[in-house]
């Protein structure tokens, strides 16, 4: 396997700029996730680092090769597409051998890659079948086997789960990450989906409008988020935005009403504009009291937990998150407070300052 660099890579398209200046520096072995909203980049940069893009300047290094001007298959990286490109008269087997029959290898080199490849999928069963035989799921593995077989420096993965149901999606994330702990490998995948890059990364990249918003593990982009956009995008349901104003050393002021305590934050760091922000699981709620009043216009029964949308008149409408709730419902009245150690304070540039 390889590690992978990217150095100061731009894409223009005529006169319209996509990536500006990306810094990425992928670890051997790691598992990195591509992720953004559409139109950030993600599929561009993916394609770049494969080869199926030019670049308009940087620098992309896979182990010690400096790759731009090597075409995808000189570059020893396997892409597996949104698109499973099966080949529909071709039985499982021959699809899963059909890059090792392009490259002349003998034929019991080929069917031991296969079988090994089978056997990490689970596709052992199903070498005879042709794709149309195929559940969507299954077709996806026999896309990935392919890939396995050449055993690259590099595995790509653009968006290959997107056309899974819901629930299929989530069992074939946990196969990935398997497959990923097995073989040990370099690879970078792309999606629009943060729950996958939540639940599948060692470090995942936050992009915006071709730009790197953070580049981080999981745990450090949820409870750490570099600024407004990353704390939003990141988390289901996303974080609460308030504005606030300084009133002390750590405290700032919600709404011109409410006094709340941040921590780890200093005056001199703060602005006269800021945005507070808080996720729906660090609100706590009663019937009784609290730092604010409000009324539950939608409640979202998920059985371990309840997604309850607030009317507060001086804030708007905020989402708690209730685990096991059963006592609270639409129309109700609830008393909601912040918890001061889970508060994000960001300054009026939407930087973190805490």
């Amino acid at each position: 396997m390889a590690e992978v660099s990217v150095k100061q890579v731009s894409k223009n398209y005529g006169d319209a700029a996509v990536i500006h200046c990306i810094d990425v520096d992928i670890a051997d072995g790691e598992f990195v996730v591509l992720v953004g909203p559409s139109g950030c980049g993600k599929s561009t940069l993916l394609r770049m680092i494969a080869g199926l893009e030019e670049i308009t300047s940087g620098d992309v290094t896979i182990g010690d090769r400096r790759v731009n001007n090597l075409s995808p298959s000189e570059r020893d990286i396997a892409m597996v597409f949104q698109s499973y490109a099966l080949f529909p008269h071709l039985s499982v087997r021959d699809n899963v051998a059909f890059g090792l029959k392009i490259a002349s290898l003998p034929k019991g080199e080929i069917d031991a890659k296969v079988t090994e490849a089978s056997e990490i999928l689970g596709l052992e069963k199903l070498l005879d079948r042709k794709p149309r035989e195929l559940s969507g799921g299954q077709q996806q593995r026999v896309a990935i086997g392919r890939a396995i077989v050449r055993k690259p420096a590099v595995f790509l993965f653009d968006e290959p789960l997107s056309n899974l149901d819901a629930a299929l999606r989530v069992q074939m994330r946990i196969e990935l990450v398997k497959l990923h702990a097995s073989l040990d490998a370099t690879m970078i995948y792309v999606t629009h989906d943060q729950v996958e890059a939540m639940t599948m990364a060692n470090r995942i990249v936050v992009l915006r409008d071709g730009e790197v918003e953070q580049f981080d593990t999981p745990v450090h982009l949820y409870d750490r988020p570099a600024n407004v956009f990353v704390a939003g995008f990141i988390g289901s349901p996303k974080m609460n935005f308030f504005q606030a104003k300084p009133k002390s050393d750590s405290t700032v002021l919600i709404a011109d009403k409410v006094e709340q305590t941040i921590s780890d934050v200093q005056s001199t760091k703060m602005t006269s504009k800021m945005t507070l922000g808080i996720r729906p699981e660090h609100i706590s709620y009663s019937h009784d009291a609290g730092d604010w009043q409000g009324t539950i216009t939608v409640e979202e029964q998920l059985g371990s937990d309840a997604f309850l949308y607030v009317d507060v008149p001086e804030l708007g409408q905020l989402t708690v998150r209730a685990v096991g709730e059963r006592s609270f419902g639409r129309g109700d009245t609830i008393f909601l407070s912040f918890d001061p150690e889970r508060c994000h304070l960001f300054d009026a540039h939407d930087q973190r300052i805490n």
